[in-house]
C-alpha cells in the first residue's frame, strides 16, 4: 500500500487499516479493517479498535464510542481463535468494548466501531454496498407507480435516505495507522466526493487523529509490558 511506504506507519502500529464510515439506522459507524489485512493477529484487531475509536471521537464527534467485534454470535466463546482471543484483549483494552456483534446487527447502528480482519471486513463491506444499491432500485420501483402526488409527499424522506446512503457525503475511506491523514476515494468519485474527501482529511489533521492514535498505541503497549 502506497501510504505505508510514502507517509509511513505510526510508531507502534502494526498494520494500516482502511476504515470506511457506513450509514446505519442510528447514525453511522466505522468498519475496520475493510480489506487490507486478510490475515491478522488478535493484537492487530485491538489496534484497529483503537484507531477506529480515535477516528469516531475526533472526526465524527462521538464521545466514548462503542466498540464491537464482528462475529458469528453474541457469546464471547463464539468464533475462531482470532475472535475469542481478541475478545479477551478488548475487554482489557480500556476502550468502550460492548462485546460481539453479528453482521445483521450492523445496520442498527448500536455501536460506533465494528472491528474485524480484512477478509471478513471486505465481505461485509461489499454486501453492505450491494444491499444499498438493491434497496435504492427497489425504492425507485415502489414509487414509480404512486403518481406525482404520492412522490411529492414522500420526496423529503426519499432525499434524506439517499443522502444518508450516498458514499459521496463522507468522501472516502480513511487509512488509519499512518502518520498523516490519507483518504482513499471511491473509484467512481465525482467532484462532490472529492470535496468531502478533502474536508474529511482536513478534519483528521485539525483534530490530530494520528497523534491520538499514537498516544493510544503507546498506552496499550505500556499496559501490555506491566
Amino acid at each position: 500500500m502506497g501510504a505505508t511506504f510514502i507517509v509511513k506507519r505510526i510508531k507502534g502500529i502494526k498494520r494500516v487499516a482502511p476504515s470506511p464510515v457506513l450509514p446505519a439506522d442510528k447514525g453511522v459507524f466505522v468498519l475496520t479493517d475493510a480489506g487490507a489485512n486478510t490475515e491478522c493477529r488478535p493484537e492487530m484487531l485491538v489496534q484497529f479498535a483503537v484507531m477506529g475509536s480515535a477516528y469516531m471521537e475526533k472526526v465524527m464527534g462521538v464521545k466514548n464510542p462503542k466498540v464491537a467485534l464482528l462475529n458469528i454470535g453474541a457469546e464471547e466463546t463464539k468464533g475462531r481463535e482470532l475472535e475469542t482471543e481478541t475478545y479477551k484483549l478488548l475487554e482489557k483494552s480500556g476502550l468502550n468494548f460492548v462485546g460481539n456483534i453479528e453482521a445483521r446487527d450492523m445496520p442498527k447502528g448500536e455501536c460506533h466501531v465494528v472491528v474485524t480482519d480484512g477478509f471478513t471486513g471486505n465481505i461485509a463491506l461489499k454486501l453492505y454496498e450491494g444491499m444499498g444499491s438493491f434497496f435504492s432500485r427497489k425504492i425507485k420501483w415502489i414509487f414509480s407507480g404512486v403518481g406525482k402526488i404520492g412522490v411529492v409527499f414522500s420526496l423529503d424522506k426519499i432525499k434524506k435516505l439517499r443522502k444518508q446512503m450516498d458514499y459521496k457525503e463522507v468522501g472516502g475511506s480513511a487509512l488509519l495507522g499512518v502518520k498523516k491523514p490519507v483518504i482513499k476515494a471511491h473509484g467512481s468519485s465525482d467532484s462532490v466526493a472529492f470535496f468531502n474527501a478533502v474536508r474529511q482529511a482536513k478534519k483528521c489533521a485539525d483534530t490530530d487523529v494520528s497523534g491520538v492514535i499514537e498516544q493510544y498505541a503507546l498506552k496499550i503497549s505500556a499496559t501490555e509490558k506491566e
